[in-house]
């Protein structure tokens, strides 16, 4: 007869989709209770959260504020159709305005980061009356129609040509260690923003840009200084809209509200999910600014969902920029990021087979290599879809077995623990990966 444990990783491995893989051998690990920067399975055993699960517990597990304002609205109002109101709505779109890049002044409530950018392309298209969006191949934006054709990687390849949709163009990436163009680190922003402005008039038709500011799982990409403002320059010049996706890099993850505050730059249409709860309630937020608001006073707005603005998503948004500001955590990301920083590069001193070390704030990646030389990479798209084992989940593997959980992503680790983490917290991290990665040491090449 099988145990109560076993019997639930059976029963999810039976009848329900694991996502982004083969099915065969997916063997689901039983999550029981989540607390700080740890979560525990069904035998007790600890885990230190080192990517908040995914990228998206920047407020680590269990925050009373947030959970109390989650119980507190189902009491009084668990749900409204989104054509009625209610004081949440309100309150939160007030709020938005004080975190918010300046300029964006009216906000679409759905559920995910997906739906934000469905609405943020379909918004872009009604507005200018265009129809082309150039995203970039390193680049994720969603699992559903146009959100998945905006995606550059080897998910949209694995649906196509399912997953397709026109007019869905796709540019350079801002690579520091890998660049596309092959040249210098200051000429690879040039180049690439240059290049956007080569595609948007000679394709003709282009309604938006969207990028991630910051690069997610694609291998935290951040870009040098002058690629953002370059690129908002070359949209503005040609009459074109530009989409920032923070999905994965708003919310303190960076060290700034939002990854564009960096460079200062203040999109068109912004869009973002993840970190705005806390990942507490599924909430996705597409903001405009205001003349992309206006031009639908007078017009008819295309888009909507049962649960837009769902009061159950709403109020843990609300007292979780609340609790954003308590902690102190956009400024502590700051000061967490040099020293996580500092101790990864530790790791690349010392482990042949890391390749790079990158990020910005608490959002980092561990790229893994063969061949420092060469940059062969251990593990690609083509590995993904062909289902052959990943070194990188050998080694991954062997950090759960040591108490601590890392995601990977082909060739890299992302790193992306709770905005509260310590420094103690982080030393168990990067000593547990220091220990793991001895197992890819061994694969590379001599």
């Amino acid at each position: 007869m099988l145990t109560k444990e076993k019997s639930v990783a059976d029963l999810t491995k039976k009848y329900t989709f694991g996502t982004w893989r083969y099915q065969r051998g997916w063997s689901p690990l039983q999550v029981v209770d989540a607390e700080g920067c740890y979560f525990s399975d069904s035998t007790g055993k600890k885990y230190l959260d080192f990517s908040s699960q995914l990228m998206c517990c920047n407020l680590g597990h269990k925050n009373r504020a947030v959970i109390e304002a989650i119980c507190d609205q189902a009491r009084s109002l668990p749900y409204i159709a989104p054509s009625f109101t209610c004081d949440v709505r309100a309150e939160l779109s007030k709020l938005l305005l004080e975190v918010l890049p300046g300029g964006l002044e009216k906000f679409f409530y759905s559920t995910s980061g997906t739906e934000a950018n469905e609405a943020a392309i379909k918004i872009a298209r009604m507005f200018t009356g265009k129809y082309k969006i150039i995203s970039r191949y390193r680049s994720y934006h969603g699992s559903t129609g146009a959100s998945i054709a905006a995606t550059g990687d080897m998910r949209r390849l694995a649906v196509e040509p399912a997953g397709k949709v026109d007019g869905v163009i796709f540019a350079p990436d801002v690579d520091t260690y890998r660049s596309p163009f092959g040249v210098e680190f200051g000429d690879r922003a040039i180049a690439s923003a240059n290049y956007i402005d080569y595609m948007i008039r000679n394709e003709g038709n282009v309604a938006a840009v969207l990028i991630e500011p910051v690069v997610g799982t694609n291998g935290v990409l951040v870009p040098p200084k002058e690629y953002l403002p370059m690129l908002r320059e070359v949209t503005d010049k040609n009459g074109v809209l530009l989409i920032v996706d923070e999905v994965m890099s708003g919310w303190g993850r960076t060290g700034e509200w939002f990854a564009v505050d960096h460079w200062k730059v203040a999109p068109d249409i912004l869009t973002t999910a993840k970190g705005i709860t806390g990942a507490y309630a599924p909430l996705g937020l597409t903001a405009t600014t205001r003349e992309i608001a206006d031009y639908f006073e007078d017009r008819y707005f295309a888009h909507g969902h049962t649960y837009e603005a769902h009061p159950l998503t709403l109020a843990p948004a609300i007292a979780a920029i609340k609790e954003y500001k308590r902690l102190d955590l956009i400024r502590g990301a700051r000061r967490k990021g040099e020293y996580l920083g500092k101790r990864l590069a530790e790791l690349k001193a010392k482990h042949p087979s890391v390749g790079d070390v990158r990020g910005l704030g608490l959002f980092w990646a561990v790229e893994l290599v063969r061949d420092r030389k060469t940059k062969e990479p251990f593990f690609t798209a083509e590995d993904k879809l062909a289902g052959r084992p990943s070194p990188l989940g050998k080694v991954g593997a062997d950090m759960m077995g040591n108490g601590v959980y890392l995601l990977d992503w082909l060739s890299h680790f992302v790193i992306a623990p709770p905005l509260i983490i310590t420094e103690e917290e982080m030393d168990e991290g990067v000593d547990a990966l220091d220990k793991s990665l001895v197992i890819a040491d061994e694969g590379v090449r001599k």
